[in-house]
């Protein structure tokens, strides 16, 4: 029941509170299931380099690391972003990474200044491909984790059938 022990001591948590083991569990199958949606339509999974000569990729700021061996300061990444673009310039047409990012930035239980992204990259497409993409990849996970296209979240059901509604940026403000 103690807060705190929970989160510092996360195997007693996970032992003690089987709901707690459910959602490590559900979050392995989410990846392993997002990474076959990615497989499948040709994308290719890369890693990144996590230590970088300099900061980049996002405005926060970043945790700083000494590499002994060269004798020099290195940042702990921000962001997938710019390998991934490198990446598909270089002639990769879909490339994917699933991987930690390090954000020097406040703590709390929810926020985790260590925490993993998913970020995609296709050529020769646009956003309304992307958004098509990831209608289809979320319905498509949710459907192998839960067996439906329904979830329950904060009392109410949501309904990830696709297709999903499209709304106007510029409207969504207005209203």
């Amino acid at each position: 029941s103690d807060v705190e022990k929970r989160y510092r001591q996360r195997y007693l948590d996970l032992i003690s509170n089987p709901e707690v083991k459910r959602i490590f569990e559900i979050r392995s199958l989410a990846i392993k299931s997002i990474r076959e949606f990615l497989d499948t339509r040709g994308f290719l999974e890369v890693e990144t380099p996590i230590l970088q000569a300099q900061a980049g990729g996002a405005t926060a700021r970043p945790f700083i690391t000494h590499h002994n061996a060269l004798d020099r300061d290195f940042f702990l990444r921000i962001a997938l972003e710019l390998h991934l673009k490198k990446l598909i310039v270089g002639g990769f047409d879909k490339v994917y990474e699933l991987g930690s990012n390090f954000r020097n930035e406040g703590i709390s239980v929810k926020h985790n200044p260590e925490f993993t992204m998913l970020e995609t990259y296709e050529a020769y497409t646009d956003y309304k491909d992307v958004m098509q993409m990831l209608e289809e990849m979320i319905s498509s996970v949710c459907q192998k984790i839960h067996g439906s296209m329904q979830i329950e979240y904060n009392g109410q059901t949501l309904d990830l059938t696709p297709p999903w509604r499209r709304i106007d940026f510029r409207q969504a403000v207005i209203q």
